[in-house]
């Protein structure tokens, strides 16, 4: 999977949040000043070029949807910081998440609680 612009991460988060769209229902969805429709065309299309988004033809036009969650996408890029920054260490990037934000032991003790809830399931 290839890693996104931030303007492509922008507009994917339209198609996440409202599923499928037309690109001229993705141009009403931007507030003012809107772009234009050809430039969100040439996002849209990159990004089904890319895999993140697929089309059904209709007529002559086409509708796009998402074919990659938002939850892959960020997973993925979890995965990719910890393998840069953190060196492939999840308890590297807990240890520093910790000491960053000064949580507490009651902060953490709660943290591994949902840990331990949600993978008992």
């Amino acid at each position: 999977m290839k890693d996104l612009s931030p303007k492509e991460e922008e507009v994917m988060r339209y198609f996440w949040t409202d599923g499928s769209l037309f690109v001229k229902q993705l141009v009403e969805k931007y507030p003012d000043p809107k772009p234009h429709f050809n430039t969100l065309s040439t996002y849209v299309r990159s990004l089904d070029e890319k895999g993140f988004l697929s089309h059904d033809a209709l007529g002559s036009t086409y509708r796009y949807f998402a074919v990659v969650s938002e939850d892959e996408y960020r997973n993925r890029n979890l995965k990719d910081v910890v393998k840069k920054y953190f060196d492939n260490s999840y308890l590297s990037v807990v240890s520093s998440l910790i000491k960053e934000q000064e949580l507490s032991v009651a902060e953490v003790r709660k943290l591994l609680d949902e840990v331990e809830k949600s993978t008992s399931k």
